[in-house]
């Protein structure tokens, strides 16, 4: 049996604006991020979901706030990477090329590694997609988060990644979860901002 996850990235926050480095720490949407929520939101308008789940993340509750009314679970397994002592510092202050070549390269200043959180949101999302109820999801997480877990099932969308700078601001990443096999396959991805705002 085929179940469908659709795995968002949060509005475009003040700290993104700004090219602050923002893992743990939050900020809040700005008017950018609240029109791409909608936008997504427009793009997601004829989906039903059984079920819907955010970090605990303040700008990824008001995100899925913004794309669906819905009753929706806060989860701390769907947070974004801590950055340590980056956290809140300007975004070129971060090693070089870390999330290509140096998956640990902030443990040394407090944070976590990139293979851990690649585990704990595949985890997390392994633990939503296998409940009995849930066979249309909508979640709500966070840009390296995503990445790091599109690289495991998706590797080949990396270099596109890459080139768009990282997962763009609520971008939606349509995944099919295989429950025989327990494996997600990653079907589409769209940046809805292109056609709704």
């Amino acid at each position: 049996m085929k179940k469908k996850l659709y795995l968002v990235r949060h509005g475009q926050t003040l700290f993104n604006r700004l090219h602050k480095t923002q893992g743990w720490c939050d900020s809040p949407l700005t008017e950018l991020g609240r029109r791409q929520a909608k936008a997504a939101g427009a793009f997601l308008k004829n989906k039903s979901f059984d079920a819907a789940y955010a970090s605990t993340s303040e700008r990824t509750n008001d995100t899925l706030e913004l794309i669906r009314q819905m009753p929706y679970e806060r989860r701390k397994d769907l947070r974004e990477m801590s950055f340590g002592n980056f956290e809140g510092g300007d975004e070129y202050l971060q090693p070089k090329n870390w999330f290509i070549n140096q998956p640990d390269a902030f443990v040394v200043y407090g944070g976590e590694d990139l293979r851990d959180v690649q585990n704990r949101i595949k985890n997390a999302l392994l633990e939503i997609m296998q409940s009995e109820d849930n066979q249309n999801v909508l979640v709500v997480s966070h840009g390296a988060a995503i990445a790091s877990f599109l690289n495991e099932i998706a590797p080949d969308t990396m270099a596109l990644i890459r080139s768009q700078r990282g997962v763009p601001n609520c971008a939606v990443n349509e995944i099919e979860y295989d429950t025989k096999t327990a494996t997600f396959e990653l079907i589409n991805v769209t940046d809805p901002a292109r056609y709704y705002l």
